[in-house]
């Protein structure tokens, strides 16, 4: 089998994970829910007002304030919606499931064995040429 047919075959199979089932879900959900897609509406509109005060040459810092307050509220107010709570948890799983993917091919493409490696127990060289776990 050659690289591009076994990376179809990994796509098909992390297309029937149940993290990347309940995470499609959770967006179908999202994009479902009338009332998230306006507070994400109001949200990004607010920020378009932010960013227009931010630019002017004099800016008006308590409009500033307040569209930031604004900002804050909008924001607590999507991420304790239902549904944006149970994607934020699925997306995270599904992040987690392609970490390790990638950490797997990015150690074989290191020389590591492909049925032993496991990227989660750390990936054993230098930090400088990674943006994965953050210890850097």
């Amino acid at each position: 089998m050659d690289a591009i047919k076994a990376a179809r075959e990994l796509g098909k199979a992390i297309q029937i994970d149940n993290r990347f089932i309940a995470y499609n879900n959770a967006k179908l959900n999202n994009d479902g829910d009338e009332e998230l897609q306006n507070l994400i509406g109001e949200f990004n509109l607010t920020k378009q007002n932010l960013q227009a005060q931010l630019s002017k040459e004099e800016k008006e810092q308590s409009k500033i304030d307040e569209l930031n307050q604004n900002m804050q509220e909008q924001y607590r107010a999507i991420m304790s919606n239902e549904n944006m709570a149970a994607f934020t948890v699925a997306k995270a799983e599904v992040d987690e499931l392609i970490r390790q993917v990638n950490g797997i091919i990015s150690m074989c493409c290191d020389g590591a064995d492909p049925e032993t490696c496991e990227p989660s127990t750390g990936c054993g060289s230098g930090c400088s040429s990674c943006a994965g776990c953050g210890d850097s």
